[in-house]
């Protein structure tokens, strides 16, 4: 059974220039994934906020790296028969997708492909930021959007849990299941040197700009890149 219906996809391929760069119609194939050596204690002695970053552009290989922890395909076969990712979800939903705001434009994370999917063309990265905290870090190079899909929830392939049509239950499970790629895009930037912020957005500005359905909600935003010196 089908979790969602994805909205057709132009044909149109994309240069893998370095770093990403917004084409109309156009679908953005990452490189395949190359973490780097950094132990698990490493990051976790280093994860912390930092509110502080540069606007100096992430390399796309770092991007792709970076996408690929957050909830990147970690194995074919997952629970009820559906490719496993890095972030756990409630009954293997999956139901939370990552649209990545660039200078260019914003792009919607397909993990199962590993590519970036062109949303809405033009700077909305400040869009990404709450509305009390514009003027930090609007200038980053990549804003994580995080969009809860509900119909992934009421249709998953998963145990068929009645609260899964429960709207207060479903909010307990897409707020949990965006705090673990949260987390894993903290672990990654900390054992990368990178900065990163998870914090509020401008979600009614946000909501119409990406073409959201009725069933998606925006969440939370997370800002990465390089450290202020």
């Amino acid at each position: 059974m089908p979790r969602t219906t994805r909205r057709p996809e132009s044909r149109a391929a994309s240069p893998r220039g370095d770093p990403v760069s917004f084409l109309a119609h156009a679908r953005v194939a990452l490189p395949p994934p190359r973490l780097g050596a950094a132990t698990l204690r490493d990051a976790l002695r280093r994860r912390r906020t930092t509110r502080e970053i540069r606007d100096r552009k992430l390399p796309q290989q770092l991007l792709s790296n970076l996408l690929w922890a957050a909830c990147g395909v970690n194995r074919r076969r997952g629970p009820f028969g559906y490719p496993g990712v890095t972030a756990a979800s409630a009954s293997d939903s999956q139901e939370i997708d990552l649209y990545v705001a660039l200078e260019d434009g914003v792009y919607r994370f397909d993990p199962r492909r590993h590519r970036l999917l062109p949303v809405a063309s033009g700077d909305l990265r400040p869009l990404a930021i709450g509305r009390g905290q514009r003027d930090m870090a609007t200038s980053a190079p990549v804003q994580i959007i995080y969009v809860a899909d509900v119909h992934r929830l009421t249709h998953t392939a998963g145990f068929q849990e009645p609260g899964l049509h429960d709207p207060e239950v479903q909010k307990s499970y897409y707020y949990v299941d965006t705090g673990l790629i949260a987390a894993n895009v903290y672990l990654f930037a900390a054992a990368h040197g990178l900065a990163c912020w998870f914090h509020n957005c401008d979600r009614v500005a946000l909501t119409p700009r990406l073409k959201l359905r009725d069933e998606q909600r925006v969440l939370f935003a997370q800002t990465v890149g390089y450290p202020v010196p």
